[in-house]
C-alpha cells in the first residue's frame, strides 16, 4: 500500500508577527518544521550553494567566504529589479531544500509537515498546502516589534512591509488564524487546537 504523504502546513505572517514563536510550538509537538529563513542562512553560510552565484550577480557581498546580509541589502533594498535577481538564484535552492526535508520527514513516518515561509502567499506557495495558517498581531504590536530589532530602521521596516501583503488579506485566505498578542500559553493553545483538528481531518479522509 502507498504510504500516504504527509499534510502539507503553510506557516505565514507578515514580518514581526511572531512567526517563529509558532514555528517552535509546532515542533514542540513533534511536527517536523521547514524553516526557509534557516535555509537561507545555510545556502549564504560558508560553503553554501548561494554563495558562488550571488557574489557574481552583485560583486562584493561575499565577505571570509560567507554572503554579508547587510551588504547585500544594500543591491536590493528598494530594487525590483535587483529583488527579482537575487529571487530568481536564491528560490531553486529553496526549493531543493524543501525536497530534502520532506523526502526525511516522510520517511520518517511524519502525518503532518510545516513549512515556514514568509513570504507564502506573495510567492503563490499556498497552492502547494493543504491548509494554511496565518500569524496574527495588531499593527502597533508589530511595529513595536520589528523597530526593536537589532540594526532595524523606519525605511527598512517600510521596505519590507511594502512587499508583503497586508494582514487582513492574509487572514482572509487563511485555513486557520494564531493571534499572538495575548500571550505564549494562549497561543500555544491555539497551535494544539489546530494540529488536533488537522489530525482529525487526516483520520477521517
Amino acid at each position: 500500500m502507498a504510504v500516504k504523504r504527509p499534510t502539507h502546513v503553510g506557516l505565514t505572517g507578515s514580518i514581526g508577527m511572531g512567526k517563529s514563536e509558532t514555528a517552535r510550538m509546532f515542533a514542540k509537538l513533534g511536527i517536523p518544521v521547514y524553516d526557509a529563513d534557516a535555509a537561507v542562512h545555510r545556502l549564504y553560510e560558508k560553503g553554501g550553494g548561494a554563495v558562488a552565484p550571488l557574489e557574481a550577480a552583485f560583486p562584493g557581498v561575499v565577505k571570509d567566504g560567507a554572503v554579508d546580509r547587510g551588504e547585500l541589502s544594500k543591491h536590493v533594498t528598494g530594487n525590483h529589479d535587483a529583488t527579482q535577481k537575487l529571487q530568481a538564484i536564491v528560490y531553486p535552492l529553496m526549493a531543493d531544500e524543501r525536497r530534502k526535508f520532506l523526502e526525511h520527514a516522510q520517511a520518517s513516518g511524519a502525518e503532518i509537515v510545516v513549512f515556514d515561509i514568509p513570504l507564502l502567499f506573495e510567492t503563490k506557495g499556498e497552492g502547494n498546502m493543504d491548509a494554511v495558517v496565518v500569524v496574527s498581531a495588531p499593527s502597533h504590536i508589530q511595529r513595536e516589534r520589528v523597530l526593536a530589532r537589532p540594526g532595524m530602521t523606519e525605511e527598512k521596516f517600510a521596505y519590507l512591509h511594502s512587499r508583503q501583503m497586508p494582514d487582513e488579506e492574509k487572514r482572509a485566505k487563511a485555513h486557520f488564524v494564531v493571534v499572538t498578542d495575548k500571550g505564549l500559553e494562549h497561543a500555544f493553545d491555539q497551535v494544539k487546537m489546530i494540529v488536533a483538528e488537522l489530525k482529525h481531518r487526516r483520520a477521517r479522509d
